[in-house]
Formats: C-alpha cells, structure tokens, sequence
C-alpha cells in the first residue's frame, strides 16, 4: 500500500478517535458538574454549620478539619466526610459510651430479662431496672439518629467523589485527544506534502546514460 495512502487513513483515524475522546470528555465534565452541583445543593439545603473555633472543645480540636472548616457552611463532600467522621461520629462514640446501635440493643434486650424476673420475684431493685431501661433507650435512640445522619453524609461525601473521579477522566480524555488531534494534522500535513510520484535516475545500458523512473509514494 502506497504510504501516501497510509498517512491519510491513519489520520482520518486519529481524526475520529479524537472527535470519540472529546465526546467522552464532554459528557464526563457534564456528569462531574452535575455531582458536585447536586451535592452542593443537596448538603446546602441541610443548613448544618460547623461550629466556630471558640465553641469546640478540646476533644473536636483534635480534629484538624474541624478547626479548618470552623464556622463554616458545609456544602461540600469533603466537609461531609469531615463532619460526619469528626464532629458526628465522635458524639455518637460518647453518647452510646462506645457502644453502636447494635450492641446497645443487646443491652436492652438484657435489661428486659432482668426487668422479668425481678417483676415476677417482686424485686425492690425493679425501679432500678426500669430507670436503666429508659436510659439505655434514650441513649440507643440518639444512637440511632447521629448514625443515620453520619450514614446520609457519607454517602454524599462517596458521590461527590464520582464527580472528582469523572471530572479527573474529562481531563485525561481532552488530553489524550488533543495529542491524537495534532498527530492526525501532523499526518494529513505529511501526506499533502509527499509527491503522488517520486522520481528518481537509474543506470540505463542501452542508451548508455540514466533514466528518470517515477515511483507511486
């Protein structure tokens, strides 16, 4: 095959694989913008601000992102994660004494038992088991709450990753087809400029001198 030939189908090719790339780009910004936007309004619409510098305790202040984002309204995925991590998690740890919900229910669970046989016993230590039972229900309540919210934060902070994620892809994708445009220009251009015949002179005997033999590039 002739090369002229081949330079103009290898850019024709490059031509449409960058169009394709562009394409790819395009509608991964168009997904990236519409994460970061939706997670924006979504987190927005939930008006949680962090609290000021000067209200947290020294517990919070461990927390570098707590301090970083002081005062602030959390609008983003990162400060989702932060708060939710930092601010939620550690409030959840001290209100069920570092029990999850799960295992302040066995708690309960026990509680009733006792609750039972002190009852059927006529047990004078019934109030008492009864006053534990509340509170342990308050506390698996609160529980209950700080970790669907923590949950709900989390899962906006892992969406707004996909956006990051898709918009990093958007890049590569522009990237790689601005390269496969110019290769395809770089192409076309060398293909233009290559005669459709070479000519060259070769030895000729019979009329003792050269001849101009002309080759298809």
């Amino acid at each position: 095959m002739k090369r002229r030939t081949l330079d103009i189908m290898f850019s024709v090719g490059g031509l449409a694989l960058a169009g394709l790339l562009v394409v790819m780009g395009l509608v991964l910004t168009s997904n990236a913008n519409f994460a970061k936007s939706y997670t924006r309004d979504q987190l927005a619409a939930q008006k949680i601000t962090f609290k000021a510098e000067s209200a947290l305790t020294a517990e919070e202040k461990e927390a570098p992102c707590l301090t970083k984002y002081a005062g602030q309204l959390l609008t983003t995925g990162a400060q989702a994660e932060c708060y939710a991590n930092n601010f939620i998690g550690l409030h959840v740890k001290t209100s069920g004494g570092g029990k999850t919900y799960s295992e302040l229910g066995d708690v309960q669970t026990g509680i009733r038992n006792q609750i039972k046989t002190a009852t059927a016993a006529n047990d004078p230590n019934l109030a008492t088991l009864q006053k534990q039972l509340t509170d342990v229900t308050a506390q698996r309540e609160t529980v209950f709450k700080g970790e669907t919210l923590k949950g709900l934060l989390l899962t906006s902070y892992g969406f707004s990753v996909f956006g990051v994620k898709g918009g990093q892809a958007a890049n590569v994708a522009y990237l790689v087809g601005g390269l496969m445009l110019l290769l395809s220009l770089a192409g076309l251009f060398h293909a233009y400029k290559t005669p459709r015949s070479i000519g060259f002179a070769v030895p000729d005997p019979i009329v003792n001198g050269t001849q101009r033999v002309l080759v298809d590039a």
